[in-house]
């Protein structure tokens, strides 16, 4: 078999397209590979697949190709193109590449897989590209992924906020809880940026939305009741969170007793922060033993822990009727408690206590929304965080998003 017969095979070639010869440059360690086609050929309209003659050829273009044996290998044409009398003249679709790529899509396909496994310098090194070559890949793969993607919207969401930056900058995820992939991104946690995802569906897509986890933050509440049918039913404040309030609640009255204690000489609460946010379960035996001496002193902070810890059982109940009795009698301990931060943590859940019991009709919450918060950490970290709102946004729809970050032409799973 000769080079020219090699490489057409290699590239998956098939008529009208061809290779028309081969070069081998030693001294650049290159392979440059001239494809061509057939004299009198017809081509189909891009658009609407008439077949046409060959109007003319653009300049020639090069693509860069996989290696060859560690040679770097460049794919050379010249693009037909034809003139269509509904859509112009235009360049006929490529075999092997992508329109507005210099790269050939098994190298596109190559590179996606090394960017998934390393952060962007360490692929462009490997693929012997540069930083912004490799980023570009990056984006091509997420935009071509996001215009192929299912545009219906998902049955169970959770929406999270994300902190991408010092001084507490946040933007708005929203994940497909059934899927455990990024939706979509928002510049903010303002209203306006909810609000912005639920408006590129129809309404009547709206409607099929059969649960949503947040939390209690009131420009989410606002943008679900305005934009989703029905949110009230649906929407279900995430236990993890409403337990965050109270755990909260606890460190507030630890802080205050300690205070307290301080002044008085008593150095009891010293260096006990964690053991009170601690599940005693992950404890060594040393710390176990200091707890449970924290525990049967005659503490405040003791106390609030009880209530705290106590609060878990309102979600291991079947149905919302029995869950509601056992907050009517939590609800009374904890508001005659005489703990201020726990009376107001408690005052805080009653207030949105329906969207907590909604939690029986769909079971959901936002600890999909909380792991991919953790895959998007070590996203940031490996990339040394992005300062880029949009960098930001395309590192995470690229290992999040669940897209077939793929060319067509290229059969391969979708990542994420």
């Amino acid at each position: 078999m000769d080079s020219v017969e090699l490489y057409r095979q290699l590239l998956g070639l098939t008529a009208p397209w061809t290779v028309e010869h081969v070069e081998l440059d030693m001294a650049k360690k290159h392979v440059e590979v001239h494809v061509g086609h057939s004299a009198g050929q017809r081509f189909a309209c891009r658009e609407c697949g008439r077949e046409l003659g060959v109007y003319d050829h653009l300049a020639e273009r090069v693509w860069r190709h996989l290696d060859s044996c560690q040679f770097l290998t460049y794919l050379h044409a010249r693009p037909p193109r034809v003139s269509c009398p509904e859509h112009g003249v235009h360049q006929v679709t490529l075999p092997w590449a992508q329109s507005g790529s210099r790269f050939t899509n098994l190298f596109e396909a190559l590179a996606i897989d090394v960017l998934l496994a390393a952060n962007v310098k360490k692929a462009a090194e490997i693929l012997r590209i540069t930083w912004d070559e490799a980023w570009h890949l990056m984006e091509r793969a997420v935009l071509r992924g996001r215009v192929a993607k299912n545009d219906e919207i998902p049955k169970q969401i959770g929406i999270d906020e994300k902190a991408i930056a010092k001084g507490h900058r946040y933007m708005t995820l929203v994940c497909d809880l059934e899927e455990s992939t990024v939706e979509y991104i928002g510049e903010d946690r303002k209203e306006a940026s909810l609000a912005a995802y639920f408006e590129a569906f129809p309404k009547e897509r709206r409607e099929k939305i059969e649960a949503i986890s947040l939390d209690m933050w009131p420009a989410y509440i606002n943008a679900c009741r305005d934009k989703v049918p029905g949110a009230d039913g649906k929407m279900v404040f995430d236990r993890f969170h409403i337990m965050r309030h109270v755990l909260d609640a606890v460190d507030k009255v630890r802080k205050r007793e300690h205070k307290g204690l301080l002044q008085a000489g008593d150095s009891t609460l010293t260096k006990s922060k964690y053991l009170w946010l601690t599940n005693p379960a992950n404890m060594t035996e040393k710390t176990k033993a200091r707890f449970d001496e924290l525990r049967g002193a005659e503490l405040k902070t003791g106390r609030a822990w009880a209530l705290k810890e106590a609060l878990r059982e309102l979600w291991s109940y079947t149905s919302a009727a029995w869950a509601a009795k056992f907050w009517q009698r939590w609800y009374f301990w904890a508001t005659h408690s005489r703990l201020p931060p726990m009376i107001d943590a408690a005052k805080l859940i009653a207030r949105h206590l329906p969207n907590v019991l909604t939690y029986f009709a769909h079971r959901v919450t936002n600890a999909v929304a909380e792991g991919l918060n953790s895959k998007i950490a070590t996203v940031q970290k490996r990339a040394c965080g992005y300062r880029n709102p949009n960098n930001f946004k395309i590192a995470v729809y690229f290992h999040c998003g669940g897209l077939n970050l793929y060319p067509a032409a290229v059969t391969h799973t979708k990542a994420g």
